[in-house]
Order: C-alpha cells, then sequence, then structure tokens
C-alpha cells in the first residue's frame, strides 16, 4: 500500500539548556532531507522550564521542514514559579502553541495525543507520570471519532506501563490507560522520559498493546548516545529504526524493558546501565 506510505520521526528529552548541538544539526538536516510526513516530540523540551530554554526550544522547533506536534514532559512545568505551575503551565509555550497536544492526520494513520505530566499530584515525587480520568477521556473521545480504518499512534511523555512493586509504579493509571487502548485501533503508544529506546508489546487483560520509547538528544544520556526513532507506516505495519550518533544497530540501542526508576540518572550509582554522563547541577526533583 504504497500511497499509504508515511515515515514519523520520533523525537524526545531534547533538554535545551543541556542540549547535545551536533545532534541537534544531524537531526534537522535528516529531516530537511528526508522530509518526513510529520515530526512527534514526546516531551522534556527543556531542562528547567527557564525562559531562556524555551526560547531556544521553541527557535528550533518552529525551524523545522515538517508538521510537528509537542508533548509536554513534567521538565518542561515551571519549577521554580509555584504560581506559574499551578495556574498557566503552559504559558511559556506560547511561541509554539499551536503545536502542544496536536493531533496530526497522516490518512490511515493518525497521531492522538494523552497527557502524562501533571501540575501536582498526592505523592512526593512529581517528576513521575499521571494520566487523569479527563486526559484520558479526551484522548480516548479522539481516537473514537478517526475514520474507519485509520489506526492512531498515541503520543505520551511517561511510558504508561505499571512496572515493579505497588506504589513504586512509572504512571498512575498507566494500566487503566493501556487496557482502554488495547480496546481501540492503536498501533502504538509513542514515549519518552527515560532516555533510552525500546519497542516492547505489552500484555493487557484486553489485548496487547505496542510501546515504542525514544532516547534523549540531549547531553543526559544514560546507557546509549544521542538518539531519535525513524517509523515507517506501510498502510497495515509499523517499522522503527533507532537513528543515533555512533551508528549501533537499532536492536543494541534498544533496552529490554522500562526500567523502574525511569527519571533520569543523579549519580553513578543510579539504575539502569552504566551512565554515561550525568550534569553537574540537577534541577529539583519536585
Amino acid at each position: 500500500m504504497a500511497s499509504e506510505a508515511r515515515r514519523i520521526f520520533h523525537l524526545s528529552d531534547i533538554h535545551f539548556g543541556l542540549e547535545n548541538n551536533r545532534a541537534l544539526d544531524w537531526v534537522k538536516q535528516e529531516i530537511e532531507e528526508k522530509r518526513p510526513d510529520a515530526v512527534a516530540i514526546t516531551g522534556d523540551l527543556t531542562m528547567r522550564a527557564r525562559h531562556r530554554e524555551f526560547k531556544a526550544a521553541t527557535h528550533w522547533i518552529n525551524s523545522l521542514t515538517a508538521p510537528v506536534t509537542v508533548e509536554v514532559g513534567n521538565h518542561d512545568m515551571p519549577y521554580f514559579n509555584p504560581i506559574e505551575r499551578f495556574f498557566s503551565p503552559y504559558k511559556r509555550f506560547r511561541g509554539m502553541a499551536e503545536k502542544v497536544e496536536k493531533e496530526l492526520d497522516l490518512g490511515s494513520l493518525a497521531v492522538v495525543p494523552l497527557k502524562t505530566a501533571v501540575r501536582a499530584q498526592p505523592r512526593l515525587n512529581w517528576s513521575k507520570g499521571w494520566v487523569t480520568d479527563a486526559a484520558l477521556e479526551k484522548c480516548l473521545a479522539a481516537i473514537d471519532s478517526l475514520p474507519d480504518g485509520t489506526q492512531a499512534l498515541v503520543a505520551v511523555h511517561h511510558p504508561l506501563r505499571e512496572v515493579g512493586t505497588e506504589g513504586t509504579a512509572l504512571t498512575k493509571n498507566g494500566d487503566k490507560a493501556l487496557r482502554a487502548l488495547a480496546k481501540r485501533p492503536v498501533a502504538a503508544v509513542l514515549s519518552g522520559h527515560v532516555h533510552d529506546a525500546f519497542d516492547i508489546l505489552e500484555s493487557t487483560t484486553d489485548g496487547p498493546v505496542r510501546m515504542i520509547g525514544a532516547g534523549t538528544l540531549s547531553k543526559r544520556t544514560r546507557s546509549t548516545p544521542p538518539s531519535f526513532n525513524e517509523i515507517d507506516w506501510d498502510g497495515e505495519t509499523l517499522t522503527v529504526r533507532v537513528r543515533n550518533l555512533e551508528d549501533i544497530d537499532t536492536r543494541a540501542m534498544q533496552i529490554d524493558d522500562v526500567p523502574e526508576d525511569a527519571m533520569p540518572p543523579r549519580g553513578p550509582a543510579d539504575p539502569v546501565a552504566p551512565v554515561r554522563q550525568v550534569p553537574r547541577v540537577d534541577p529539583p526533583v519536585h
């Protein structure tokens, strides 16, 4: 089904403030040369949600020569201004407001957003994901309104899967969201946050859901170098290729599972593979 062929570049965790300019120049050139049908950026555009970081992110994203949709990551919520965080958390996105949580129509494929970064949570670690009932209902309504035969790529920041023991799960209500998505024509869930790529099939009581995670384009790498996902759709099947600066084979770039603690590492002893580079100064966790 050549007429339905589509190519999506899946980027995540650019972290302007600690961005990797070599990686960004490379990705921008790839977009200009390959002209993907869409670019999905699954959150954490900035490091500390500072105005200068958003200015740099806005300039770079608006310069891309492809339709773009942007998810909000936990690092994109104001850290140092609680009033703005609670009453106007998206204010600093104003230069690219039309791209935030934007649905993209790609023919037999559509990108549909699902928000997982929230202003506050009834737990200490606000960096983790939370799927509210309102956010899930909005996403499901968008999927249900797609034309017959259209598959959805659901774009989130945090991986939806709950990992580990109860109380240490990554995303609250993630299992609930996955079960609901399993009942619908969802080709995959695209996410970021963990700074390493993965492509897994998650089983639920209502069927399987494919979960595709992108790495980082920042200096805050974990076990793999800066990368993005090149996703091809032939009208029936998604094919994912992890593109990276060191030409490592895709399979070698993909971690086997979503880490239990998916926060970027704070020190060499932090979990998940050998840590490659950790900034000397980190923002607060909350």
